[in-house]
């Protein structure tokens, strides 16, 4: 039993691992002009299900708590879509003198530019009993932003496909980004209520399509001949993304904890919604910006990489992060009742 729940809860992840096995075996079902047809049941309908999706779970009456905290809005945004790629930049300069491949190290720049996830962050941050509110309100904002932001991000750090024209990037965006989320909040106002009485698995569908789109886009790549990933670089990508995820979280809390004035429970949300990436939001975006590519799937897999590492290391972090914000929130209290505390006095005027 206790296996069969562990499944169950990981069914994701294994289901990564078991599309692209499926892809390495029957590459031609998945390819463009293949029975699956993913020009349009992909690029399309897939991609615009997920959005569509998005918005309909999205409550957009919680954002409201949050809306009005625009320094720690503006914190987590600098951090996800400015100094993130920047520094994942700086260190690809030194990584591109190694022998790592430069496509698997594309797609490591690729993760730094992708904005927070919708889900991950705001559950591991309520797991904690940090400032849930912030937390959605972020994760929701940053993944409206990034439609425009991460694109813009994707173009100036790696350029473009030559067969996709700039203006079509964005025209495609809108149409199975943009307006399916629209259509989502629209179709959520006159059907809340039952959507809050049934709660419908919108994460589990959403998992479900996205394993969809990873399994095309490895059948596109295991079937050129042309392709082949290095073992050695592969290894080489997931140490670095295993052991740059505690860093840039302990530097997220560093910022914000340093003489800023956030709360502990401040902290804890930006310190998940500034180092979470999305997938869910990610590799429909890869699939649009660099179509045509045909090193798309090994640009992917530093991000699939990435995904279930957050998840994991943030699971097992919660007891530890939870413990240090009640002893913050202890040292605060403790701060208030001290004689000569300006707080105190303010308080008794």
């Amino acid at each position: 039993m206790g296996l069969l729940t562990r499944l169950r809860k990981e069914w994701f992840i294994i289901g990564i691992v078991l599309v692209i096995l499926s892809a390495k075996l029957l590459p031609g079902v998945g390819v463009k002009g293949g029975p699956l047809r993913p020009e349009v049941t992909i690029a399309y309908i897939a991609v615009s299900l997920i959005f569509f999706n998005s918005g309909l779970s999205l409550k957009t009456e919680e954002l409201r708590n949050a809306l009005f905290h625009v320094r720690l809005h503006f914190f987590v945004q600098s951090f996800t879509l400015v100094f993130f790629p920047l520094v994942v930049w700086l260190l690809l300069q030194v990584l591109a003198l190694t022998s790592i491949d430069q496509w698997l190290l594309k797609g490591l720049q690729t993760v730094s530019c992708m904005p927070p996830p919708v889900s991950s962050a705001v559950i591991l941050t309520k797991a904690v009993g940090g400032n849930e509110a912030a937390a959605i309100f972020n994760s929701a904002f940053g993944s409206f932003l990034g439609i425009v932001v991460t694109p813009l991000l994707l173009l100036l750090f790696l350029g473009s496909s030559s067969s996709v024209p700039f203006t079509s990037i964005f025209s495609q965006l809108f149409m199975t980004v943009v307006v399916p989320l629209i259509l989502g909040q629209v179709c959520r106002g006159f059907l809340r209520e039952c959507l809050e009485r049934r709660k419908p698995p919108f994460g589990a569908i959403s998992s479900a399509v996205l394993l969809m789109i990873i399994y095309t886009t490895f059948c596109d790549t295991f079937s050129n001949p042309n392709i082949e990933l290095d073992p050695t670089s592969l290894l080489l990508v997931v140490i670095i993304s295993q052991y740059s995820r505690p860093e840039r979280s302990l530097l997220g809390v560093w910022l914000s904890a340093s003489g800023s004035g956030f709360s502990p429970a401040d902290t804890v949300a930006i310190m998940f919604c500034s180092t979470h990436k999305s997938l869910t939001l990610g590799i429909p975006m890869l699939k649009i910006v660099f179509e045509g590519y045909q090193h798309l799937s090994l640009i992917s897999v530093p991000l699939l990489i990435y995904h279930p590492t957050q998840i994991l290391l943030g699971s097992v972090l919660v007891p530890t992060i939870r413990s240090w914000m009640t002893s913050r929130q202890k040292v605060t209290q403790s701060l208030w009742r001290l004689p000569g505390c300006w707080l105190c006095s303010s308080s008794d005027l």
